[in-house]
């Protein structure tokens, strides 16, 4: 995504595309979109601080949903995505369809952050980004609502585990910091 820059050479003024930021090793996956399965290209988000989190409907944790939600508004103008995973792989605590699952989260907390058609996120048959995620980290989610902050870099800055909320005044901090660090 690039942007134009106009430059005002006299009367012959003419707009140039910015190069966009290189798309990190992490970010270069697509997955298909909750509400419609339309294929999103992660790349999208290059030089954003990322938030990736495994998300179910019916879990202890779901009022997470709220908080994620109030991050994203808060800070998606600074440069913050909150990416969910929806998957069934803990408690079979999400055993929706995608659009049971888009109703939900929109009509129940007013979800407007990136949510991407339910899948795996532990084990042999984990989607393509948690297979990435385990491989930097070597932590892979323990239950729903395991977060993992991305740095405008493609990095892994820190995970949190289910029972820190987005909320929590470490990971905030941590946010604002990757924010404030150029790409």
């Amino acid at each position: 995504m690039g942007f134009f820059l106009a430059t005002g050479l006299g009367t012959g003024a003419s707009a140039q595309t910015a190069p966009a930021p290189a798309c990190p090793a992490l970010l270069q996956q697509e997955f298909p979109r909750l509400q419609d399965d339309a294929p999103q290209n992660l790349c999208q988000y290059a030089g954003k601080v990322v938030l990736v989190v495994n998300t179910a409907s019916y879990c202890g944790f779901t009022s997470q949903y709220e908080a994620l939600e109030a991050l994203y508004a808060k800070y998606q103008s600074k440069g913050l995505v909150v990416l969910g995973f929806p998957s069934n792989d803990f408690g079979k605590q999400e055993p929706g369809s995608s659009k049971e699952i888009a109703d939900f989260c929109f009509n129940t907390y007013g979800v407007k952050f990136p949510m991407f058609a339910k899948s795996a996120v532990v084990g042999a048959t984990r989607n393509a980004m948690y297979e990435a995620l385990f491989q930097a980290t070597k932590s892979p989610p323990r239950w729903n609502f395991h977060k993992y902050l991305i740095d405008r870099n493609g990095k892994v800055a820190a995970t949190y585990p289910s029972n820190v909320p987005p909320d929590n005044v470490n990971v905030v901090t941590a946010i604002e910091k990757a924010l404030a660090q150029k790409s």
